[in-house]
């Protein structure tokens, strides 16, 4: 049986623009959509983090619209992890185990195939990959 509450409580919004109006909150919502885009994709893409869009999109959306504001903090495939993320509740070791050994597994793929023509992007996504791991390895670790 699922315990999740149906509607769970948000982090608190920032402040709204004081200024601006339809066209501000237009485009802050289009900007918003984007990053969600983006953080859909950095599921699927081990260099594109996906973290930093979703922090993005949510301050897009807090300032531009409440209901995509709620969409984003209550979906069923971003809510949770946004949440426990901005609350500082950390990551479960066998997620942080996953996550590196799946992005040294496509990163050591993508340096191999790089190698002959373009070293310097070998060495590149080397720095990538030892970056995001130092930041995985630095979030609090959830029982």
């Amino acid at each position: 049986m699922n315990t999740r509450p149906r509607n769970p409580v948000l982090p608190p919004e920032p402040a709204p623009l004081p200024e601006g109006g339809r066209p501000r909150r237009t485009l802050l919502k289009a900007a918003g959509l984007f990053f969600t885009v983006l953080a859909l994709l950095g599921i699927l893409l081990p260099v594109l983090p996906t973290t930093p869009f979703l922090l993005l999109a949510a301050w897009c959306f807090a300032r531009s619209s409440p209901r995509l504001y709620a969409w984003l903090h209550g979906n069923r495939l971003f809510g949770e992890y946004l949440r426990r993320y901005r609350s500082g509740e950390g990551l479960p070791l066998p997620l942080k185990v996953t996550t590196i050994s799946l992005l040294w597994l496509t990163l050591g793929a993508s340096m191999v195939w790089a190698w002959p023509a373009r070293p310097w992007l070998a060495a590149a996504l080397a720095l990538v990959g030892a970056a995001v791991t130092i930041h995985i390895t630095r979030i609090r670790t959830r029982a």
